[in-house]
């Protein structure tokens, strides 16, 4: 760390940040090739050598990686280094199929802690704070990612992972923690917790939110620093890629991750065809390992839709606010719909609370959405319909479809102690 406490590389020229990426990709493409029977027979097909990447630009040439090919060889068949070196494994959660397994080396957990020690700083976290960690623990990278990180910043560490929420309130309330890190659709559920208690959101110590591992909106980001009066940052990663801290918004400008790029080299990909974008343009997020040793990824596709914007508080690039994933996208009547859009139009009426679900059914042939909305607790029945009215016309007028919206009574939306479930898909199958 500098004496300003930034690594050297966080002022570094973009030159100079380029020329250690070459330097790295070059490394990790072959360190793939020969270590991962995959990568070796992708390339080999595809025509490509690692000799033959000699600008950043030669990476388009290499095949892109997806999660299905994580998934044909579980458990351990994209590991790069012999299993004896594997120092930790974690997993996703396998909701769609078997889960994607992730192996770290201890340099690659060194290299995990130290970009979240840098993302927690960037989001104004400092050696001595006290950061209060909702993040899940286990083989989800998000608790354990988060609590290396803020010990070696110099943090002091709260593991309170998921879940048991009173206890979460009486905890911030008794420890007086400085940071947060969570899910913004479970910071939601804490702050409501505490309105329960009779404790005023504001009045606690909190003063960072570090929110992730889900997209969120500036409408939400207005919403966690009116209530709770903290710096609400953004912070995002994968598993597959590495955990939290691939990319961190600054709290001095919050215009969008910037993306270690010393560590994660980005790309932007057409979803449909495959073909690389320029700077500026929306797509889906590629990202290729540049230091990892026990897992490397070499152009996987994230399935998150955002462009690749120029450095401003760091010289790396930012990513863009994540619009949706191609995963999560509806296709309703022809018409492409994201969460995302629902809940920042839910953002213009006061009336309307950020819980909501997107419910699919089936009519006939037709498919149909309900947006399942709660009241806030201030509104009447009235001005809540009233309200969710006008989302119905915003809907139509600003994405082009069709949908009902349904205001329901505050606390009818189910909560989670993590991600929020944001598609409830009730159509039968098709025969």
């Amino acid at each position: 760390m500098t004496a300003e406490g930034l690594e050297p590389i966080e002022t570094a020229t973009v030159e100079e940040l380029r020329a250690l990426q070459l330097e790295r990709l070059r490394w990790s493409v072959r360190h793939a090739y020969e270590n991962v029977p995959h990568y070796r027979a992708a390339s080999d097909k595809a025509g490509t050598h690692p000799d033959d990447i000699r600008a950043l630009s030669d990476l388009s040439r290499l095949p892109l990686t997806g999660k299905d090919d994580l998934r044909t060889n579980y458990p351990f068949g994209m590991f790069a280094v012999p299993r004896e070196r594997i120092a930790r494994i974690h997993a996703s959660s396998g909701t769609t199929g078997r889960p994607t397994i992730v192996g770290y080396t201890s340099d690659d957990l060194e290299t995990w802690a130290s970009v979240v020690a840098r993302s927690i700083r960037a989001a104004g976290g400092r050696p001595g704070h006290r950061l209060h960690n909702a993040y899940g623990y286990g083989l989800f990278t998000g608790g354990l990612g988060l609590h290396a990180g803020a010990e070696k910043l110099g943090c002091t560490v709260v593991p309170v992972s998921g879940g048991m929420t009173e206890r979460q309130v009486r905890l911030i309330e008794d420890l007086r923690p400085d940071v947060i890190s969570v899910t913004p659709s479970y910071m939601l559920v804490l702050i409501e917790e505490m309105e329960r208690q009779g404790i005023d959101p504001r009045s606690t110590s909190l003063s960072i939110g570090i929110f992730g591992a889900e997209p969120w909106t500036n409408g939400m980001r207005r919403e966690m620093e009116e209530r709770l009066g903290v710096h609400a940052v953004d912070i995002y990663g994968l598993s597959e890629v590495m955990g939290p801290g691939v990319a961190q918004e600054c709290v001095e400008t919050k215009d969008g991750p910037h993306i270690w790029e010393d560590h994660f080299y980005p790309e932007i990909i057409d979803p449909v065809t495959g073909e690389a974008l320029p700077d500026g343009r929306k797509g889906e997020l590629v990202l290729t390992s540049l230091t990892k040793q026990a897992m490397p990824v070499l152009r996987y596709r994230t399935r998150d839709l955002t462009r690749l914007l120029p450095g401003t508080a760091r010289p790396m690039r930012r990513m863009d606010r994540i619009s949706g994933r191609t995963d999560d996208m509806i296709i309703l009547r022809g018409v492409n719909l994201f969460p995302t859009q629902i809940e920042e139009l839910l953002f213009t009426t006061a009336e309307l609370a950020p819980h909501f679900q997107c419910v699919l059914t089936r009519s006939g042939v037709l498919d149909e959405l309900t947006v399942r909305v709660e009241r806030r607790e201030t509104a009447t029945i009235t001005s809540a319909a009233t309200a969710g009215e006008h989302v119905r016309r915003l809907v139509k007028s600003t994405i082009g479809v069709s949908v009902r919206v349904e205001v329901v009574a505050p606390g009818s939306i189910e909560r989670s102690a993590g991600k929020m479930r944001r598609i409830v898909d009730e159509r039968p199958p098709r025969h």
